[in-house]
């Protein structure tokens, strides 16, 4: 359920504000006269939305490839890949 509050309270309860970002890891959403003006959010829950929108990008981008045939690798390829990163940093 989102969290709504006035403009008012952004100045008359701006910590009770915080609080809610941080305590409930969403975003609250401040109204003007009655109408949706404003959103405010911690900055732990900004980034992870913005890795969210990063990640989903290049999903895309990799969909987008793979739809038009260009080489991909399978799911094994790529683990031996990373797993070769991990041990040459290890060691």
């Amino acid at each position: 359920m989102p969290i709504i509050r006035p403009v008012s309270d952004l100045r008359n309860r701006f910590a009770e504000i915080e609080e809610l970002c941080h305590k409930h890891a969403e975003p609250v959403f401040i109204t003007k006269n009655g109408v949706g003006d404003l959103v405010v959010m911690s900055m732990a829950y900004y980034e992870r939305q913005q890795a969210l929108l990063d990640l989903y990008r290049r999903l895309g981008e990799a969909e987008a490839e793979a739809a038009r045939g260009e080489d991909t690798a399978s799911h094994e390829e790529v683990i031996r890949e990373l797993r070769s990163r991990l041990d040459g940093e290890g060691g």
